[in-house]
């Protein structure tokens, strides 16, 4: 282990964020009423440009207005590039309650992009006296971020989540194909005959979870774009658990429930890590640093990876 410990992330649910955009407050009591962990309301992709302002507006109304109980309540803004993002968090913060907890930053391609959003909104909460610090998600979704990954990952002490946005990046990216996430015909590999289809994103995800890893920030994956396929959401959600990702979006409510169920550790999952807890501590009485677990070795980095598990449905079963 390095001399720099590595931090902790944010202790809050993540398994599943709720996308709606802010043209429609029509389904914003049905998105608070959901079992999703973070509602994202959208100023971003989802919304035209002509219908900017009255997105805006009944966002802030609906910040004040709606119960969402435990949920984290995120606004994502318009990029850095367009007209609009100065005006999203100046009127968030100055005429929204205190009730929203995050800004979710797209299209973030350095750390400076991170700054820059940083000190316009420290500048008006210092205005307002607004005592809730606002915390901050960003999106990579371009080849810049995610070459910049980890200086975006170390960028503020706001930063508490980043997500991967597959259709922007598979673009910026010049990647030959128009899917949002999962598998891609034509991206495979071939033995004896037969096609053995690999994951495009593995490699950025896997780049987005080790800078958040290393800087306490919690890795998320993006959206899947064809609602109408719960098995191919789910190998997607599947495959992203497995390399420490700690949720997934959802870009219609019938999504939620998939994510919910593949970022929650499982009751068999939970009582094979306490088992395997159990067996070390057994060992360490014995004054043993290793021990055998329905025959295989289990050591000290075991008791890490359970403790992951055993941590993670905790803090879900007590929120």
């Amino acid at each position: 282990m390095s001399f720099r410990i590595q931090p902790t992330p944010p202790a809050r649910p993540n398994r599943c964020q709720l996308f709606g955009p802010g043209s429609r407050p029509a389904i914003f009591d049905k998105m608070a009423g959901s079992a999703a962990d973070v509602i994202n309301l959208d100023l971003e992709d989802s919304v035209a440009p002509s219908d900017k302002d009255s997105a805006r507006a009944n966002i802030i109304q609906a910040i004040g207005d709606i119960d969402w109980g435990k949920k984290t309540l995120s606004v994502r803004i318009n990029g850095l590039d367009t007209p609009y993002w100065y005006r999203d968090v100046v009127d968030l913060l100055e005429k929204a309650s205190d009730r929203i907890d995050q800004i979710m930053i797209p299209k973030v391609g350095c750390a400076a992009d991170i700054y820059a959003v940083d000190a316009l909104v420290t500048a008006v909460e210092r205005a307002r006296g607004r005592t809730r610090p606002i915390k901050f998600e960003v999106i990579i979704e371009s080849a810049a971020g995610i070459a910049h990954v980890e200086e975006i990952a170390a960028a503020s002490p706001r930063l508490e989540a980043m997500s991967l946005g597959a259709a922007d990046f598979a673009a910026s990216m010049g990647m030959s194909t128009t899917g949002i996430g999962g598998t891609q015909e034509n991206y495979y590999m071939l033995h004896d005959g037969a096609k053995h289809w690999s994951d495009p994103w593995h490699w950025a995800q896997a780049a987005i979870v080790a800078a958040c890893r290393t800087h306490g920030v919690l890795p998320v994956d993006g959206p899947f774009g064809d609602f109408s396929d719960d098995e191919g959401f789910r190998a997607q959600a599947l495959r992203s658990a497995t390399l420490g990702m700690v949720g997934k979006w959802a870009i219609h409510p019938k999504q939620v429930a998939l994510a919910n169920d593949v970022f929650t550790p499982s009751e068999t999952a939970v009582a094979e890590a306490r088992e395997i807890l159990a067996a070390m501590e057994d060992a360490k009485a014995k004054g043993e640093g290793a021990t055998v677990y329905k025959g295989r070795l289990v050591d000290i980095a075991s008791i890490k990876q359970a403790e992951v598990i055993v941590k993670q449905a905790e803090m879900i079963a007590g929120y």
